[in-house]
């Protein structure tokens, strides 16, 4: 989960200098952990990041609801995530993208709730070295 903040500066106030959160800058203004009790990751994601890997582009489009949130689910393969996002499409939801490889080697799929929030349908290798032992 990561919040989408057009401040991240604004945002890291909160999340880290008044409550604490152990975020760490991990490439680029994004700052994020995967330290905090409950949560696989929580991040505060700058919006220019979020149309980057959404649209390819800086700038969020104007006809498109600007995401306050993002929140991702994790799936066990990429054949699962190509499943869902199948499945999705078919109930009439639509892609923001379908599933791709970030440079950080994580797989995602994403589209917009009506809420405004990104919901990613993701595989992150890392998540699941422990499962193989």
């Amino acid at each position: 989960m990561s919040v989408i903040a057009a401040d991240p500066a604004e945002s890291r106030r909160l999340y880290v200098d008044a409550l604490g959160l152990p975020l760490e800058e991990l490439a680029d203004d994004y700052y994020a952990s995967e330290k905090i009790g409950g949560s696989n990751h929580f991040g505060v994601w700058p919006l220019t990041q979020a149309a980057q890997a959404c649209f390819g582009t800086p700038d969020w489009p104007t006809d498109v609801t600007v995401p306050q949130v993002s929140i991702e689910f994790e799936f066990g393969s990429l054949d699962e995530i190509a499943d869902a996002t199948e499945e999705l499409e078919a109930r009439g939801h639509v892609m923001l993208h379908r599933v791709r490889t970030e440079p950080w080697g994580q797989a995602v799929a994403r589209l917009l709730s009506p809420e405004g929030c990104i919901v990613g349908l993701s595989h992150a290798p890392w998540q699941h070295e422990s499962d193989t032992h």
